[in-house]
């Protein structure tokens, strides 16, 4: 037991003592303790969230031995600096470690883990004050690891709140990510990897998937990321990979896609963004079907007129066609891009003419004589009825 009143005063006293598979138990407090390295196999217990205050200077908690615990903590101020990533909470080179339900406030990097292996952060909650991305580093990093579990955290105010860099075979699930200065998440040539079920709200420039394969990305929320540079999604040189059953909503662009290869977008809902979908010309093999398109200023835009990707039975609100024979498909395609939308992405300061006359006239013109919209660029069987999904 480690307490003011203790005969063990301090965190690094009760570590000296200890052995592996003990538990070391923290009595509520405030203890003024940096650079404290855990080598040993052992259990922190916090009770009633004792806080561990790194005065602002250099690293707080490292962990430096397989299947450590950390749980119930307030670890607080760690060290900023532009030289070196000091973090409240750091794993180093080891595996089967827990960090769950603590509590981590202006910390440089909230948890960060280089080298990791089998670690599970469960059920933290991480805050940054940071209002400037060189002084803010990440909520929660990941580099050179493998099987990672990131489960139920809550991230905000920091530069990136989850950062996945050489990543392998690990899931982040049902986290929330909010009010980050750059990415709420943030992939770097990171494979075999899934996001499942998490939220990720208001942040400066979206989600990024970069440089990586084998992504799956299911049922998340992402929302009110505006900006302009921001996105619901930003992929990047991705490939072989799925977006499916997630929901779109107010993002300056939903998915953004550049050099993406071999991409299933399905059965997700696209609703009130500015762009829904923006497919670059470098991309190939993007599959878009069973989703819904609700309320967007621009359906789908493009920069080059050879498409390589299918778009098939999709609900778009904007379809003004029939369906004589009853089975829920339009007759006629649908084609989502507008010609207004293919001004605006040649000449971005078209955009004060939005909602006006002529954006309705060319769009009218473009249908009846199609000049400038990829003859390719259409849905065959488009749904009359929104899916429910």
């Amino acid at each position: 037991m480690v307490g003011p009143f203790n005969s063990v005063r301090t965190i690094k006293h009760a570590l000296e003592l200890a052995v592996d598979n003990d538990t070391i138990s923290i009595q509520s407090g405030i203890y003024k303790e940096k650079n404290i390295v855990i080598s040993k196999r052992v259990t922190l217990i916090g009770n009633n969230y004792p806080v561990i205050d790194g005065e602002y200077r250099f690293e707080v908690l490292t962990i430096k031995a397989n299947g450590v615990v950390i749980e119930g903590l307030k670890v607080i101020n760690s060290g900023i600096s532009s030289m070196d990533d000091f973090a409240g909470i750091r794993i180093s080179e080891s595996k089967y470690v827990v960090i769950r339900n603590n509590i981590l406030i202006n910390t440089f990097f909230g948890i960060y883990t280089q080298f990791g292996a089998n670690c599970f952060i469960e059920g933290n909650k991480i805050i940054g004050g940071s209002k400037d991305e060189q002084k803010s580093g990440n909520g929660i990093h990941c580099w050179k690891s493998d099987s990672m579990q990131i489960k139920q955290n809550k991230v905000s105010g920091h530069r990136d709140g989850i950062y996945f860099e050489f990543v392998t075979n690990s899931s982040i699930v049902s986290n929330i990510s909010t009010d980050n200065l750059r990415y709420g998440l943030h992939f770097m040539f990171s494979n075999q990897d899934s996001y499942i079920g998490n939220h990720f709200i208001n942040n400066g420039a979206g989600v990024a998937v970069m440089f990586s394969h084998h992504v799956s990305m299911i049922n998340n929320y992402f929302y009110k990321n505006w900006g302009d540079a921001a996105y619901g999604i930003l992929l990047k040189e991705i490939s072989d990979s799925k977006i499916e059953r997630n929901h779109f909503k107010e993002n300056t662009v939903a998915v953004f896609l550049e050099g993406a290869n071999r991409i299933l977008i399905q059965k997700n809902t696209f609703s009130s963004n500015g762009w829904a979908l923006k497919i670059q010309a470098s991309c190939m093999d993007i599959q878009v079907s069973s989703n819904n398109f609700l309320s967007n200023t621009f359906d789908v835009g493009t920069n080059g007129s050879l498409v390589l990707n299918k778009f098939d039975q999709n609900y778009w609100d904007k379809y003004q066609g029939y369906d004589l024979n009853k089975n829920n498909r339009g007759d006629i395609p649908y084609r989502p891009i507008s010609m207004y939308a293919v001004i605006v992405e040649r000449n971005p300061t078209a955009m004060i003419l939005f909602r006006s006359f002529i954006t309705a006239l060319f769009d009218k013109t473009e249908k009846i004589i199609p000049s400038l919209t990829p003859e390719n660029l259409k849905d065959n069987n488009p749904l009359m009825k929104p899916l429910k999904l």
